[in-house]
C-alpha cells in the first residue's frame, strides 16, 4: 500500500480549472486501477492532496436543489461569482477568498476502504487543528462538517465537506473558512440547511486575519497523523 501523498498548493485558481486539474488526477488513479486489475499487475497507486484559495463561487452537489441558491444570475454577476453543478455529493456551497479548500485525490485501497470512515477523518482533522487556536469544533449528528456549538441556538457551521468516491478513489473534499467573507452566505441556504448559522476563524477569534499558511501546515500534520500517511510536499504550482 501507498501511503505517500503527493501535496501541492494551487494558490489562488479558479474553480473549473482546479476541477478539470482534479478530474485529470482523480482519471489517472482509476485508470491504473483498472490496469492492475486487467493485467494482474500491481502498479502502485498515487495519492494526491490539493490546497486552493478560489476566486467567489457557488457550487451545487448532484441532490442539492437549486432553490437553495438565493440570487439569480445578474446577482452573481454584480457579487464577481460563478455557479456550477457538480458531481460530489451534498447540495450548495460557498467558496472564495480567505477559505481553505483541500481536495484529497486518494486511493483508499492504500488506506482503508470505508467512506464513512474517511469522512470522519477529514473532519477530526479540521476538529483537531481548531483546537490549536483555541476554538472547541464538534460534529453535527446527521450533518457532515464541522460545527461550533452544535445542540444550542447559536449553531455554526465552519468548515463544509462533500465528497466523490468511484472504486475506492475520492475527490472532492472541504472548505473552512479562515478568513472568509461572511456576506457571501447570505445568498444562499448553506448545504440546503435552514436555521443554521455560518462562520469563520478570525470571527472565532476576534482577529482581522489569521495566517492562511499556518492553518495549512496545521492541516497537514493533522492529515499525515490520522491517514499514516506521508507528505510529499511539491513546490507551489498554478497546476
Amino acid at each position: 500500500m501507498n501511503k505517500k501523498v503527493l501535496f501541492q498548493d494551487l494558490g489562488q485558481k479558479d474553480y473549473k480549472e482546479t476541477w478539470d486539474y482534479q478530474e485529470l488526477l482523480f482519471k489517472q488513479t482509476v485508470d491504473l486501477k483498472i490496469k492492475n486489475r486487467r493485467e494482474e499487475a500491481d502498479e502502485p497507486t498515487p495519492n494526491h492532496f490539493l490546497f486552493v484559495e478560489h476566486p467567489h463561487v457557488y457550487t451545487l452537489g448532484k441532490s442539492g436543489d437549486l432553490a437553495n441558491l438565493l440570487v439569480g444570475e445578474e446577482e452573481l454577476a454584480a457579487k464577481k461569482a460563478k455557479f456550477y453543478k457538480i458531481n460530489r455529493g451534498g447540495d450548495i456551497t460557498y467558496h472564495g477568498p480567505g477559505q481553505i479548500v483541500g481536495y484529497p485525490i486518494l486511493d483508499l485501497d492504500n488506506f482503508f476502504t470505508d467512506i464513512h470512515k474517511y469522512l470522519r477523518f477529514l473532519e477530526e482533522m479540521v476538529i483537531l487543528t481548531l483546537a490549536e487556536y483555541g476554538v472547541k469544533a464538534e460534529r453535527s449528528e446527521g450533518e457532515t462538517g464541522v460545527w461550533l456549538d452544535v445542540g444550542t441556538p447559536f449553531a455554526r457551521k465552519i468548515c463544509a465537506m462533500g465528497v466523490r468516491a468511484s472504486r475506492w478513489v475520492t475527490m472532492h473534499g472541504f472548505a473552512l473558512n479562515v478568513n472568509a467573507d461572511l456576506g457571501y452566505f447570505d445568498l444562499m441556504i448553506p448545504c440546503g440547511i435552514k436555521d443554521k448559522a455560518v462562520t469563520s476563524l478570525n470571527v472565532e477569534l476576534g482577529k482581522k486575519e489569521v495566517d492562511l499558511n499556518e492553518v495549512k501546515g496545521k492541516l497537514l500534520k493533522h492529515f499525515e497523523a490520522l491517514f499514516e500517511a506521508e507528505i510529499i510536499e511539491q513546490e507551489k504550482t498554478s497546476a
